[in-house]
Parts: C-alpha cells; structure tokens; sequence
C-alpha cells in the first residue's frame, strides 16, 4: 500500500492526490496540492491522501 499523508501536513511533491476511506479504499475524489504547501481538509473525519499523478511540469523542483 503506497504511504498515505493526513490533511495539514506538508505535500511531499506536487501533484494530484487521491482521498482515501480509514480503511484504505478510495472515495473517487482528488485534491491538487503543490510541494510544501499544506495538504487540505478531507470531506470526512479519518481519511487521508496518497499521490495519484506525480507533477511532470518540474513544479516544486529545487533549483
């Protein structure tokens, strides 16, 4: 199972994330987030995010 990240934390990388029940079972929703800004609020208490589609854009690459 790829890691899962909670809403306010940190976006590792820039890219879409998909939420994701407690259990682990995906909700069919996504959220863009951009690197080191703060994931936001899921629709329900418990779930939590983990990256659908990475950015191909070079979006939050280091210079």
């Amino acid at each position: 199972m790829p890691p899962t990240y909670k809403p306010g934390q940190p976006a590792p990388i820039s890219g879409e994330f998909g939420i994701v029940g407690p259990r682990g079972g995906q909700t069919g929703q996504e959220r863009t987030a951009l690197q080191g800004r703060t994931l936001p609020p899921t629709p329900k208490p418990g779930q939590s995010y983990v990256i659908d589609r990475p950015a191909h854009n070079g979006a939050g690459k280091r210079k």
